[in-house]
């Protein structure tokens, strides 16, 4: 028989590894990792006082957002989508390295989501906690997202960002770009994984606690516990 164990512990842990896994996920896919210079819709930098309204088109590690220069029967939008048809056309071997290490995170962050779904009816597998393994892995997942986050600056030097970014862009220095929020999202959802990691430790306690071993050998099947 299935024993529900619900703690405020172990349920904000759940919580906190599903928010993670989607964060760090959206942030991977979004576009909106460096904002360009402002350009015109013509393309070219805007003069001061010219009628064309100015736009930031956005570079992500394997996508971008443009402005559609419009054409006869096409609304002028904004475009965003892969600028790399494959990992290879990825900008700068930096990128490549960054998007290996965060996809093996967030890999990991979302089978960790999904077990942690069920660690409400089952806390072991084989002796282990389901906690401490899923907080392990947490770790393990944290040391991935900083390693892609620490090479991501690396590659601010290759063409693809120096188009964007104007010539002063280099290792590092964004030259005239700034950050954009997929970039600070991939730094909160990694500063979150650390603390995912050290919540699930606190779930396992409160989940085998006394008082819960009482309400189980009570017959109790929904344990709801502070």
């Amino acid at each position: 028989m299935c024993h529900v164990i619900v703690t405020c512990r172990s349920m904000l842990w759940t919580l906190l590894s599903i928010v993670v896994a989607f964060a760090e996920l959206i942030a991977f896919m979004s576009a909106d990792w460096l904002i360009g210079k402002a350009k015109s819709r013509s393309g070219v930098e805007p003069a001061g006082g010219g009628p064309s309204e100015p736009y930031h088109p956005t570079l992500g590690i394997y996508a971008r957002c443009i402005r559609n220069p419009g054409v006869q029967h096409v609304p002028r939008d904004t475009l965003c989508g892969p600028y790399a048809e494959s990992f290879g056309e990825i900008a700068s071997g930096f990128w490549q390295a960054t998007a290996i290490f965060l996809a093996v995170g967030i890999f990991i962050l979302c089978m960790v989501a999904l077990v942690s779904v069920f660690t409400m009816c089952v806390q072991s597998i084989m002796k282990k906690s389901i906690f401490n393994v899923c907080g392990l892995l947490q770790g393990i997942a944290g040391l991935f997202l900083i390693l892609g986050l620490i090479l991501y600056p690396a590659g601010w030097g290759c063409q693809k960002a120096i188009d964007y970014c104007g010539h002063y862009a280099s290792a590092y220095k964004p030259g005239d770009c700034s950050l954009g929020w997929a970039f600070y999202t991939a730094i909160g959802g990694t500063v979150l994984t650390f603390i995912c990691a050290v919540f699930s430790a606190q779930a396992e306690i409160a989940t085998s606690s006394d008082k819960v071993q009482e309400e189980i050998e009570e017959g109790k099947n929904l344990i709801c516990l502070l």
